[in-house]
């Protein structure tokens, strides 16, 4: 019988199994879904699917640099608990994906899930993981920079943060320290362009009203919300910021004449609502 895209696609969508696995199967059966569907629960490979609902929101932000420090990336792959981050399994295939996306340049998720990597899709590689290690995996986000300048990278607390950042130039020092300030100090944009006009009117329509609680005249408020979205723009931005390293100076001084092209910081789980566990009311309900 052929095997049909749709087939295949359908297969996939039921069991998490990656795309070859999928097609294997159903050639295996003659293209019976639930043959197929019987024939990767066999072999281990669609055991991610009772684990699909769950929340995945611990993990790692890995970070892969070339030698030459001219491409770099970044990738969060989640899990359920810190106990399998810290997996070693899990560690080389967070360390395999991100050397795999700066290494193929992939357009966006679902070109990184169906890439080649170790002779299986990526997708494969994460529902196989799921299956060993016995825990949702998910990958969730990653960014790539390739310069004529510098890239640089800093993971904070063991992939609690990342940070990949592209300079113009300078040093290897120059790069992590930036980085560092990046994890540190979480600015939203390089300058002041970099803030959009809707978030800046939202600021002022904070500080508009913090103004008139603090009972402040109507005439001067203003100039007082001038005066206040300045001090905003010194946290947000990140050559206006102070230097952690050296609050004496900015960073754009500590800068000088390189440039900060862009710059994406990635916190773990950021975003993800996290499931609150009542440890003692799951006792109670296996008890009873």
């Amino acid at each position: 019988m052929a095997i049909s895209a749709a087939m295949v696609k359908e297969l996939r969508e039921r069991t998490g199994a990656g795309m070859m696995d999928c097609k294997k199967a159903l050639a295996e059966t003659d293209g019976d879904m639930q043959k197929a569907i019987d024939y990767l629960r066999e072999k281990g490979i669609a055991k991610a699917e009772k684990k699909a609902g769950r929340i995945a929101a611990e993990g790692a932000v890995t970070a892969y640099l070339t030698a030459d420090a001219k491409v770099g990336a970044i990738v969060e792959i989640n899990c359920e608990t810190d106990f399998a981050a810290g997996n070693e399994q899990f560690r080389e295939l967070s360390a395999k994906v991100a050397k795999h996306i700066a290494e193929t340049n992939p357009a966006d998720l679902d070109a990184l899930n169906a890439s080649q990597l170790d002779g299986k899709d990526v997708a494969a590689l994460i529902t196989e993981a799921t299956a060993t290690i016995g825990e949702k995996i998910s990958l969730r986000r990653f960014a790539r920079y390739e310069s004529a300048g510098r890239v640089a990278t800093y993971i904070h607390m063991g992939g609690k943060i990342g940070v990949l950042v592209e300079l113009s130039g300078g040093d290897e020092q120059l790069g992590k320290d930036i980085a560092m300030q990046i994890a540190a100090a979480s600015p939203l944009a390089i300058d002041r362009s970099g803030v959009t006009a809707d978030h800046i009117e939202h600021e002022k329509e904070v500080l508009r009203k913090q103004a008139l609680e603090e009972g402040k005249p109507e005439k001067i408020i203003e100039k007082m919300v001038e005066g206040r979205i300045n001090k905003f723009y010194e946290e947000v931005c990140l050559l206006e910021q102070k230097f952690v390293k050296d609050p004496e100076q900015k960073v754009s001084a500590v800068l000088g004449s390189v440039e900060v092209k862009a710059f994406t910081r990635f916190q773990l789980g950021e975003g993800i609502e996290k499931k609150q566990e009542d440890f003692a009311a799951e006792v109670a309900a296996q008890m009873q």
